[in-house]
């Protein structure tokens, strides 16, 4: 359902409190680019868990999310931190069998979400053929062009609960711009149910294309830094010294002292 253009400024306490038990949630960003961190901080604090990870890349923010025992299934085409190497806490998750891994690829991804936005129930497309990945997900099926009687792969719908998504700017409103690293951001926030914009700047006017637009947000914070150690440009690059501590704190079995400095970090400025 399509919001009103009206002031949605709130804190990064009240915006997490839209996120529910049980929610599939939704990440936005790429890698290690435009993630929203702040808001994973706040929402590990919160304690809100049994959540449905969905993100078209998964890096650092994930991980956390993961280590802290929040994530009960993930679904994301690559989970990693780049040159950075593995995800450390979702490989020992996994290898453990505590969390459920969908398969998913950038192809079922992106087809979910345009059956979402189309309101059907799945997308055709060739992705899967001759691979084994439907033999891993057999919830996804084939099904016959009716016009041409070949076969394609009926991608299901995804509708995440909530998106939350990082931009440089953002309106009151709710309107933003990306500037890059786009990823399936603008699929996120007109796909999801509840849509939370933070942002390194409310701004009043935006004087560029909008990659987002107000109507489909609830929420907007103002988060200055609130990507970091991940970067956002034009106004940081990402921190490779924070990333090679906290792969550091992984591997050494320190995960647990690592995440309380990490929550214990002075907290962001909130609007």
């Amino acid at each position: 359902m399509l919001k009103s253009g009206l002031d949605k400024r709130t804190s990064l306490t009240a915006a997490v409190r839209l996120v529910r038990p049980g929610d599939t949630l939704a990440l936005g960003g790429m890698t290690l680019y435009r993630r929203p961190v702040a808001f994973v901080r706040e929402l590990i604090r919160q304690g809100i868990g049994d959540l449905t990870l969905l993100a078209f890349t998964a890096g650092y923010e994930s991980d956390l999310l993961v280590g802290a025992g929040l994530v009960q299934r993930v679904r994301t085409c690559y989970f990693g931190l780049e040159i950075f190497g593995l995800a450390p806490m979702f490989s020992q998750r996994a290898e453990q069998g505590e969390i459920e891994i969908i398969e998913e690829t950038e192809a079922s991804i992106a087809f979910g979400l345009r059956a979402t936005l189309a309101g059907v129930g799945f997308m055709p497309g060739q992705g899967w053929i001759g691979t084994d990945l439907l033999r891993v997900r057999p919830d996804v099926k084939l099904v016959t062009d009716p016009y041409s009687a070949h076969q394609y792969v009926a991608f299901p719908a995804i509708k995440p609960d909530v998106a939350v998504i990082h931009a440089p700017l953002v309106t009151p409103n709710g309107d933003a711009v990306l500037r890059g690293n786009l990823a399936v951001d603008r699929q996120l926030a007109l796909a999801a149910d509840r849509v939370i914009i933070t942002a390194e700047r409310v701004v009043e006017k935006l004087d560029e294309p909008l990659d987002i637009i107000g109507l489909a947000v609830d929420a907007v914070v103002e988060v200055p830094r609130g990507a970091a150690p991940t970067s956002c440009w034009p106004n940081y690059p990402l921190d490779g010294a924070e990333l090679l501590r906290y792969v550091d704190a992984c591997t050494s079995g320190e995960f647990e002292t690592y995440l309380r400095a990490f929550l214990n970090e002075q907290e962001q400025t909130e609007v």
